[in-house]
């Protein structure tokens, strides 16, 4: 399936547009390709898009000043990452994206998605719904790192998302829980 047939498809779940009006809608999306370690935002920068993946996997990330990387979310096919502070409130990125593979995505900019929401109110519902979900998975991540163990929390992450146990490394999915690899490692022992 190519890009477009991919974003086609995502937005159909919760979209209906015509042809024509899809068509356009693609039209205002720039495909993209980073290859395994690239930087796709860094903290610093100015954010200017929000990136649909097409095929591969980005890590969302934060490292602190004792230079602790804590991973805020994996950004597989069909999911959307940016770092939405920046991108909405026009700041600089407080977050660093990069890829854990390749990766193609489409990027679409902040003015273009504010200008196909007052457009086509099927594009406003559909960004909506995607933000509502996106909301709902902060909550229960963030209710799950308040009241479940390293291995319960381990559990669920591979219950929900099992293609990243083979597709990010070990280390990664450690600093997506909060733990060291060490405290994973024995996790799966």
């Amino acid at each position: 399936m190519n890009s477009k047939e991919t974003l086609q498809q995502h937005i159909g779940k919760t979209a209906s547009l015509t042809d024509e009006q899809f068509d356009y809608f693609f039209s205002h999306f720039k495909l993209q390709s980073f290859k395994k370690g690239q930087t796709v935002i860094s903290a610093g920068d100015k954010v200017d898009c929000e990136y649909f993946v097409i095929s591969g996997c980005l890590k969302a990330f934060f490292i602190n000043d004792e230079i602790k990387m804590y991973i805020l979310q994996f950004a597989m096919s069909t999911w959307w990452t940016s770092d939405y502070d920046a991108l909405y409130n026009q700041t600089t990125a407080t977050i660093d994206i990069d890829c854990i593979t390749d990766v193609e995505v489409l990027c679409l900019s902040n003015s273009d998605r504010e200008k196909l929401c007052k457009e086509f109110h099927q594009i406003e519902h559909f960004f909506r719904w995607r933000t509502n979900k996106g909301y709902i998975a902060s909550q229960k991540r963030l209710l799950s790192l308040m009241n479940n163990n390293t291995k319960k929390r381990y559990d669920e992450l591979l219950a929900l998302y099992p293609q990243l146990y083979n597709l990010v490394p070990k280390h990664l999915i450690a600093a997506y829980l909060g733990v060291s690899r060490e405290t994973l490692s024995r996790l799966n022992s």
